[in-house]
């Protein structure tokens, strides 16, 4: 099956205290988003890649890939105004006989195993989500109420997410509703069981100045 990598990047960077969207701020002598496509490109060679950006983006990305002589092919997809429809836009580009990863553009650290667990998995069974295990005390709140959640019953999603291009592309087939926060919980709604394999403590998604030199430091490292 022919493998497919979907990155978001439709992201404003509110949260960073920047007029430059998070995804094109330069760390580690590159741009985040083009160090998330290294991540993948260094795992397998043969990926297919489609990017969702919004169209107002488009020529500064263009300019980006110029001044950094970025040569890997890629197809763009144009985002919309949630998640939800960004992906389903891209998507659109993907055969239904393919698998495809779908990742956050501002998650530059993902590991080469994770990459090819959540493909494999999605091979096998239809899906494969990573997760990590969660370090800090839990509570579950209810309005005033709070209750312990026991931690070792938790875990922290994260992207990529890979699935069979048909099963995901038929789950998207629904109206949007908040609280479809990923695509697994998505695929989930459409009646399928989830996998979970374990992901990378270092995949952080870059969303606050704090991350920002977080990420810089282990790419620097690496």
């Amino acid at each position: 099956m022919q493998r497919y990598v979907l990155i978001t990047a439709g992201g404003s960077g509110t949260r960073m205290q920047s007029g430059l969207p998070k995804q094109f701020i330069e760390i580690a002598g590159l741009p985040v988003l083009m160090h998330t496509f290294k991540a993948f490109m260094e795992a397998e060679a043969d990926f297919h890649y489609v990017l969702v950006l919004p169209e107002s983006h488009r020529d500064y990305w263009k300019g980006l890939c110029e001044k950094h002589v970025f040569r890997q092919p890629h197809q763009l997809a144009l985002s919309g105004p949630t998640r939800f429809h960004s992906v389903k836009s891209g998507l659109r580009l993907v055969p239904d006989d393919a698998l495809v990863a779908i990742h956050d553009g501002v998650r530059p650290l993902v590991s080469a195993l994770v990459i090819e667990q959540v493909f494999h998995s999605a091979e096998r069974f239809g899906n494969g989500i990573p997760v990590v295990a969660v370090s800090d005390s839990l509570r579950i709140v209810d309005h005033a109420l709070s209750q312990a959640l026991p931690r070792e019953q938790v875990r922290r999603v994260q992207t990529p997410q890979c699935f069979r291009a048909e099963l995901i592309k038929k789950a998207y087939n629904r109206n949007y509703s908040e609280v479809f926060t990923d695509e697994a919980t998505l695929l989930e709604a459409d009646g399928h069981r989830i996998f979970l394999v374990e992901g990378n403590p270092e995949n952080i998604k870059i969303t606050r100045p704090a991350d920002l030199k977080m990420a810089e430091a282990m790419l620097w490292k690496s």
